[in-house]
Order: structure tokens, then sequence, then C-alpha cells
């Protein structure tokens, strides 16, 4: 079940590549939908590919697939089902930007406060896969060595599931966030930092939340 909005998107999408061919640019979906920021069409795209009415093409640069059409949308099927002939390509414009939030540093060192206050960052969208994201900015220098420095800004997916290995927003003792590899040490809690000058943190699993992971970075010069 789509909301009005995805429904609208969609629509809009699937008139728009049905009358001239090209798809229209994130500013465009925008407006058509009256949002406030690209972000919301972010969003809306990336609801609308988790529940398989399109798809992106990992083979063609910045393209989504249209795969169906919800049931009682005009010049739709009956039953909605994959498009297995001449499937509509709608390529995204590559210098697309969209607004996600920016909430306040995160520690790459000791834990900090978590998320304190509000804003939004200018981010590529082709830097951006599916899903929530936001972004945090790196405070400290314990994750140098994965290449993440002080001032970057760390783009985070949104989740709260970690395989071992991976980089993540874990929020400690439902105060304090730090970025670090996420591990599992018997039946404890293992952030490791990437900086050997820094010793690892054990926590009990319920002392630990795992807020996003690292998604991508942005530094500017």
């Amino acid at each position: 079940m789509l909301t009005a909005k995805q429904h609208e998107l969609l629509c809009f999408i699937h008139d728009r590549l049905a009358a001239s061919g090209v798809s229209p640019s994130f500013e465009e979906m925008k407006e058509a939908l009256d949002l406030r920021s690209k972000s919301g069409v972010h969003r809306l795209i990336s609801a609308l590919e988790e529940r398989s009415f399109i798809r992106r093409l990992p083979n063609r640069a910045r393209a989504l697939e249209i795969l169906k059409m919800p049931e009682g949308t005009k010049g739709a099927p009956a039953k909605p089902k994959p498009l297995v002939s001449a499937p509509a390509v709608v390529p995204v414009a590559a210098n697309d930007v969209i607004e996600i939030p920016l909430h306040g540093r995160i520690a790459a060192g000791a834990p900090i406060e978590a998320l304190e206050g509000q804003s939004a960052l200018s981010v590529p969208a082709a830097l951006l896969g599916p899903g929530e994201h936001y972004a945090l900015e790196v405070a400290g220098d314990s994750m140098v060595e994965a290449g993440i420095l002080d001032g970057d800004y760390a783009l985070i997916l949104r989740t709260e599931l970690a395989r071992d290995g991976q980089i993540v927003v874990a929020l400690v003792d439902e105060t304090e966030a730090t970025l670090k590899y996420f591990r599992r040490e018997g039946s404890m809690i293992r952030l490791d930092p990437a900086n050997r000058a820094y010793d690892p943190q054990r926590y009990a699993p319920d002392q630990v939340r795992v807020q996003g992971r690292l998604a991508g970075l942005l530094r500017r010069y």
C-alpha cells in the first residue's frame, strides 16, 4: 500500500516518461509534489524501491526502472506485475543534489553527546543508495587509518543492524555516540578505533545501540 505522496511520485515519473521518454529531475519532482526539499524526493524514491515499484539499475549510471504500477492506476494492469519487455529506464541527472539532516558532531575518539541539534547538508544524490540517510561531522582522529579525518562529513544509512567489521554510529548508554568499527567479542560488544594510539572500547550488549552505518564521506578543502 503506497502513501499518497509515493503514489503521486510514481505516477509523475511514469507520465513524464510516457510523454517524453526523459525522467524528471529531482528538482522537478520536488516542485511537482510541493515538497520543501529534495531529501523528501530521495526518501520517496527509496520507499518505492523497497516496495519493488522501481529499482535502480546498477549497470547504468543513475537510472531507474519502473517495475509495476499500483492496482487501479489509469493505464496500469489490474494486477501489478514486473515489466518483462522494453523496461522504462529513467535516467536521473548526475548533478542532482539532495539535502539530508546534519546532526551535529560525532566523536572519532571518545564518545560525545549524541546527535546534538539539526540542520541540513547538501549531498550529491549519486553518493547515496536506497534508504534513509543523515550526516554527522567527524570530530577527532581515532578513525584516521580508515581514511576518516577530523572535519569530514560521515554519511550514515539509518539502521539498527550491523555486521562485524562495519563502521557504525554506536549510541552508548543512550547518551553518547561514537563512530567505530563494530565487532562482537563473546558476550560483549567491542567498538574498535582505526588508530593504533587508541584502545578498543568494550560494552555489554544492552549498553550499545546501533543508529546507522557508514555509507560515504564528504570532505571539504
